[in-house]
């Protein structure tokens, strides 16, 4: 029982940077009916900035929460300019292009950035140094650290927040609008345009801070590490049902639940068979049986059909 405990907190780490990456996605197909496939490698550019700038102000002496406040400050900074020059650059000239265009441009600027990355930083894995305090806490005979701690936190905090945004406020309001017609939008007053760029701003600082958290989490960081959870968060935004906020919560959480307790406490039942080199597995088996039985996702799609 401690060992299945024990998967489960991992898994609501794992869950919670699942979710604010699938929550990025969401926004963006949400808005513009988009897969933005790059939304991976911002949080990969994420890690790396926040890496830079912790090794390069080590030597302050600042304390460790500090440091991670900064990184977290610069690498969104970094991440939005980025995410809204892809979508200046990239995606606005093909938005009334035929879908498989800006498809195929989103796979172009993810392993444009993944080269890019890779000469600024080079392709060898940086390590991340351990900002919080690494002293285990006990739960129920399952172990928890202060960085973890810290994951679940600020996702939860996120999500209220951007719930909302997206419910309670005049911007919120015009994402909604803008999702369900940009035509008629504009005619209301709304700025489609502004409201898409503010969507990938949104979207690229989510990233950013997933990236810090999963750097500082598994405590590396390289150019290919954000094809992966990317690739899962998306995953997990199919799962919840893609356009609903709530949705990709939902689905994040529980594609990383899916994949701790199957590669955790399955593998222990099954002597390694099915151990955490096959954890991978289990994600993309939950996404089929999703898909087979609930085409729409778990909570369904609340984006309307344009006219």
């Amino acid at each position: 029982m401690e060992i299945l405990f024990q998967q489960i907190i991992n898994g609501l780490v794992l869950g919670s940077m699942y979710a604010l990456v699938a929550l990025g996605y969401t926004m963006v197909y949400g808005i513009i009916n988009l897969i933005n496939f790059a939304h991976g490698d911002v949080l990969m550019v994420g890690a790396l900035v926040s890496w830079t700038v912790v090794t390069a102000l080590a030597s302050l002496g600042l304390p460790g929460w500090a440091l991670m406040l900064i990184a977290l400050a610069c690498a969104v900074v970094v991440c939005t300019l980025l995410n809204y020059a892809i979508e200046k650059i990239a995606y606005r000239p093909l938005r009334n292009a035929p879908r498989l265009a800006p498809l195929i441009t989103a796979m172009g600027v993810s392993l444009l950035l993944q080269t890019l990355a890779m000469i600024v930083w080079k392709p060898n894995p940086k390590p991340f140094p351990q900002l919080l305090p690494a002293d285990p806490i006990q739960i129920g005979g399952a172990v928890i650290t202060v960085t973890q701690i810290v994951i679940l936190v600020t996702t939860v905090v996120i999500l209220g927040g951007l719930l909302f945004l997206v419910n309670h406020t005049k911007m919120g309001r015009a994402m909604r609008a803008t999702a369900e017609n940009p035509r008629v939008a504009a005619l209301m007053g709304v700025k489609p345009d502004a409201v898409i760029s503010l969507t990938f701003i949104i979207g690229a600082a989510l990233a950013a801070v997933a990236g810090l958290m999963w750097a500082a989490n598994y405590g590396t960081a390289q150019h290919t590490m954000g094809v992966l959870p990317g690739l899962k968060a998306f995953t997990a935004a199919v799962v919840g049902g893609i356009g609903n906020l709530a949705g990709a919560m939902v689905g994040g959480v529980l594609l990383g639940l899916i994949e701790a307790i199957g590669a955790g406490y399955l593998g222990d039942l099954t002597g390694g068979v099915l151990g955490s080199h096959y954890a991978d597995i289990f994600a993309f088996v939950a996404l089929i049986l999703v898909l087979t039985l609930r085409p729409s996702g778990l909570l369904g799609e609340r984006v309307a059909d344009r006219a």
